[in-house]
């Protein structure tokens, strides 16, 4: 069964991503776009009026600008291709817009200043999606999301692991959120995890909450520290009422214990 309430299949391949595991309960809602020669990311996320921040994770493009021809994008929530036009010239469209503007500025007998600082704007984007995080880790960066015994720690235990830690608590006690960030995922489609949700982080963190007994956000709300987000459940399995609680620093897990107060 799909999320209910998770407008984009691409958020089921995102959670693939970053949990390492099958998507055996998502069903694709979504198409592939062959590039064409002149075609560019940008002209394909306009076209299907998708976001291009969004195309370029799921599909794993670090670099828009070489995209090349015959490459196969995979583009969610659509039912049936498109024609793109093929002509790279878009991919300077921001440019363009900012000179057109510049240009109706100065006909029209205004300052250009505030306009040139506006014009790096589309490029401000970029740094953030390179920057990387700090090498060591920072204590205190997130919050505890509940206060109860860690009965599993992160790790390696004989021939299973586990990617984060999984927190003893009463079943139905509030799981907060432990920075503030975006919903990217809430659904129960990721087998293992039963209800689940992924908040995304800046610098390329996400926290991840599992077991819940039922979440409280749905996908694109926006959450500060300490906002509710779920109430705790139990895991699949049967044990006892806990909390799976992981930090992700892209789509490598590490130990929260070192992010922690």
């Amino acid at each position: 069964m799909l999320p209910r309430h998770s407008p984009h299949i691409l958020l089921c391949f995102l959670v693939a991503a970053l949990l390492g595991g099958g998507l055996v309960a998502c069903t694709p809602n979504g198409i592939y776009h062959t590039v064409q020669p002149g075609q560019t990311l940008y002209q394909i996320a306009q076209t299907y009026q998708v976001d291009a921040t969004r195309l370029a994770r799921v599909n794993r493009v670090d670099d828009p600008r070489k995209l090349r021809a015959g490459q196969r994008l995979y583009i969610p929530g659509v039912s049936q291709p498109m024609k793109v036009p093929a002509t790279a010239a878009t991919v300077k469209s921001p440019a363009a817009r900012s000179t057109v503007s510049k240009q109706t500025a100065d006909k029209s007998g205004k300052s250009t200043v505030d306009l040139k600082k506006k014009q790096p704007e589309p490029s401000r984007n970029k740094p953030k999606r390179t920057v990387k995080t700090p090498a060591k880790p920072t204590k205190g960066l997130f919050d505890w999301p509940v206060k109860g015994e860690v009965l599993n720690g992160f790790g390696t235990r004989g021939n299973s692991s586990l990617r984060g830690i999984e927190i003893g608590v009463k079943k139905g006690t509030p799981v907060l959120a432990a920075a503030p960030g975006k919903i990217i995922y809430s659904g129960d489609a990721i087998r293992g995890y039963g209800n689940l949700i992924i908040i995304e982080h800046s610098d390329n963190y996400f926290t991840v909450y599992g077991f819940n007994q039922k979440n409280l956000v749905v996908v694109d709300d926006y959450v500060g520290k300490g906002d509710r987000i779920a109430l705790s459940g139990e895991p699949p399995n049967g044990k006892s009422p806990r909390l799976h609680f992981e930090i992700r620093r892209g789509k490598d897990a590490v130990d929260p214990r070192f992010y922690l107060p």
